[in-house]
Protein backbone atom coordinates (compact mmCIF):
# COMPACT_ATOMS: atom_id res chain seq x y z
CA UNK A 1 0.00 0.00 0.00
CA UNK A 2 1.36 3.41 -0.89
CA UNK A 3 2.37 5.67 1.99
CA UNK A 4 -0.21 8.30 1.00
CA UNK A 5 -2.98 5.70 0.84
CA UNK A 6 -2.00 4.20 4.21
CA UNK A 7 -1.80 7.60 5.91
CA UNK A 8 -5.12 8.75 4.48
CA UNK A 9 -6.99 5.56 5.45
CA UNK A 10 -5.45 5.53 8.94
CA UNK A 11 -6.59 9.14 9.40
CA UNK A 12 -10.08 8.36 8.08
CA UNK A 13 -10.33 5.46 10.54
CA UNK A 14 -9.28 7.76 13.39
CA UNK A 15 -11.82 10.43 12.34
CA UNK A 16 -14.57 7.82 11.97
CA UNK A 17 -13.89 6.47 15.48
CA UNK A 18 -14.00 10.02 16.83
CA UNK A 19 -17.14 11.22 15.05
CA UNK A 20 -18.70 8.67 12.73
CA UNK A 21 -22.35 8.89 11.73
CA UNK A 22 -24.89 7.63 14.29
CA UNK A 23 -26.38 4.29 13.23
CA UNK A 24 -23.66 3.51 10.67
CA UNK A 25 -20.62 1.34 11.18
CA UNK A 26 -17.35 1.27 9.25
CA UNK A 27 -14.30 -0.81 10.12
CA UNK A 28 -11.32 -2.24 8.30
CA UNK A 29 -11.32 -6.02 7.91
CA UNK A 30 -9.01 -8.05 10.10
CA UNK A 31 -6.39 -10.12 8.32
CA UNK A 32 -5.74 -13.74 9.35
CA UNK A 33 -2.82 -12.59 11.53
CA UNK A 34 -5.09 -10.15 13.43
CA UNK A 35 -3.76 -7.00 11.75
CA UNK A 36 -6.11 -4.54 10.08
CA UNK A 37 -6.44 -4.45 6.31
CA UNK A 38 -7.06 -0.76 5.67
CA UNK A 39 -7.81 -1.45 1.99
CA UNK A 40 -11.01 -3.43 2.72
CA UNK A 41 -13.73 -2.13 5.05
CA UNK A 42 -16.96 -3.66 6.28
CA UNK A 43 -19.67 -1.04 6.41
CA UNK A 44 -23.29 -0.88 7.51
CA UNK A 45 -25.66 1.79 6.21
CA UNK A 46 -29.02 2.15 7.96
CA UNK A 47 -32.14 2.94 5.97
CA UNK A 48 -33.41 6.47 6.56
CA UNK A 49 -36.34 6.77 8.96
CA UNK A 50 -39.64 7.51 7.29
CA UNK A 51 -38.68 5.77 4.03
CA UNK A 52 -39.33 2.23 2.75
CA UNK A 53 -35.64 1.56 3.55
CA UNK A 54 -36.15 2.25 7.28
CA UNK A 55 -35.29 -0.54 9.67
CA UNK A 56 -32.81 -2.24 7.37
CA UNK A 57 -29.04 -2.32 7.88
CA UNK A 58 -27.45 -2.57 4.46
CA UNK A 59 -24.03 -4.23 4.48
CA UNK A 60 -21.41 -2.94 2.13
CA UNK A 61 -17.84 -3.91 1.32
CA UNK A 62 -15.58 -0.97 0.47
CA UNK A 63 -12.38 -1.83 -1.37
CA UNK A 64 -9.84 0.95 -1.65
CA UNK A 65 -7.27 0.90 -4.47
CA UNK A 66 -3.57 1.44 -3.78
CA UNK A 67 -3.97 4.78 -5.57
CA UNK A 68 -6.56 6.08 -3.07
CA UNK A 69 -7.36 8.97 -2.67
CA UNK A 70 -6.51 9.70 -6.32
CA UNK A 71 -8.92 6.88 -7.27
CA UNK A 72 -12.24 6.06 -5.58
CA UNK A 73 -13.09 2.94 -3.62
CA UNK A 74 -15.34 0.23 -5.05
CA UNK A 75 -18.51 -0.19 -3.01
CA UNK A 76 -20.50 -3.39 -3.16
CA UNK A 77 -23.59 -4.39 -1.18
CA UNK A 78 -23.43 -7.89 0.30
CA UNK A 79 -25.89 -9.34 -0.39
CA UNK A 80 -26.77 -7.32 -3.52
CA UNK A 81 -29.76 -4.99 -3.16
CA UNK A 82 -32.83 -4.53 -5.31
CA UNK A 83 -32.24 -0.92 -6.37
CA UNK A 84 -32.13 0.94 -9.70
CA UNK A 85 -28.53 2.10 -9.12
CA UNK A 86 -27.05 -1.12 -7.76
CA UNK A 87 -25.76 -3.63 -10.29
CA UNK A 88 -26.96 -7.24 -9.88
CA UNK A 89 -23.45 -7.98 -8.52
CA UNK A 90 -24.10 -5.51 -5.66
CA UNK A 91 -21.75 -2.81 -6.99
CA UNK A 92 -23.02 0.72 -6.37
CA UNK A 93 -23.45 2.99 -9.40
CA UNK A 94 -22.94 6.51 -8.05
CA UNK A 95 -21.18 9.44 -9.72
CA UNK A 96 -18.97 10.24 -6.72
CA UNK A 97 -17.56 6.68 -6.95
CA UNK A 98 -16.62 7.11 -10.61
CA UNK A 99 -13.28 8.77 -11.33
CA UNK A 100 -14.60 9.79 -14.79
CA UNK A 101 -17.59 11.59 -13.27
CA UNK A 102 -17.80 12.97 -9.74
CA UNK A 103 -14.87 11.52 -7.78
CA UNK A 104 -12.66 14.03 -5.97
CA UNK A 105 -9.76 13.09 -3.68
CA UNK A 106 -11.25 15.42 -1.05
CA UNK A 107 -14.24 13.06 -0.60
CA UNK A 108 -13.97 10.93 2.52
CA UNK A 109 -15.57 7.89 4.10
CA UNK A 110 -18.31 9.91 5.79
CA UNK A 111 -19.27 11.76 2.59
CA UNK A 112 -19.31 8.55 0.54
CA UNK A 113 -21.53 6.71 3.02
CA UNK A 114 -23.95 9.63 3.28
CA UNK A 115 -24.09 9.75 -0.52
CA UNK A 116 -24.90 6.05 -0.73
CA UNK A 117 -27.59 6.34 1.95
CA UNK A 118 -29.17 9.22 0.02
CA UNK A 119 -29.00 7.20 -3.21
CA UNK A 120 -31.06 4.43 -1.58
CA UNK A 121 -34.05 6.75 -1.15
CA UNK A 122 -33.38 8.99 -4.16
CA UNK A 123 -32.46 6.76 -7.11
CA UNK A 124 -30.84 8.38 -10.14
CA UNK A 125 -33.11 7.57 -13.09
CA UNK A 126 -30.46 8.89 -15.49
CA UNK A 127 -27.96 6.17 -14.53
CA UNK A 128 -29.77 2.83 -14.08
CA UNK A 129 -27.71 -0.26 -13.26
CA UNK A 130 -30.39 -2.91 -12.60
CA UNK A 131 -33.16 -3.24 -15.18
CA UNK A 132 -35.75 -5.05 -12.99
CA UNK A 133 -35.49 -2.51 -10.17
CA UNK A 134 -35.37 0.43 -12.57
CA UNK A 135 -38.41 -0.82 -14.50
CA UNK A 136 -40.48 -1.33 -11.35
CA UNK A 137 -39.35 2.05 -9.94
CA UNK A 138 -40.47 3.77 -13.18
CA UNK A 139 -43.75 1.87 -13.72
CA UNK A 140 -45.16 1.01 -10.28
CA UNK A 141 -43.84 3.01 -7.29
CA UNK A 142 -46.28 1.31 -4.89
CA UNK A 143 -45.03 -2.18 -5.80
CA UNK A 144 -41.41 -0.94 -5.82
CA UNK A 145 -41.78 0.46 -2.28
CA UNK A 146 -43.47 -2.75 -1.12
CA UNK A 147 -40.49 -4.73 -2.39
CA UNK A 148 -38.06 -2.29 -0.68
CA UNK A 149 -39.92 -2.57 2.65
CA UNK A 150 -39.69 -6.39 2.43
CA UNK A 151 -35.97 -6.08 1.66
CA UNK A 152 -35.56 -3.87 4.77
CA UNK A 153 -37.22 -6.58 6.89
CA UNK A 154 -34.96 -9.24 5.34
CA UNK A 155 -31.85 -7.11 6.06
CA UNK A 156 -32.92 -6.65 9.67
CA UNK A 157 -33.28 -10.40 10.13
CA UNK A 158 -29.95 -11.33 8.51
Amino acid sequence: MSALCRMRLAEERKQWKKNGIFGFYARPEKAADGSLNLLVWDVGIPGKAGTPWAGGMYKLKMTFPEEYPAKPPKCKFTPPLFHPNVFPSGTVCLSILDEEKGWKPSLNLKTILQGIQTLLTEPNAADPAQSDAFGLFQKDKVQYERKIRQQAIDMRDS
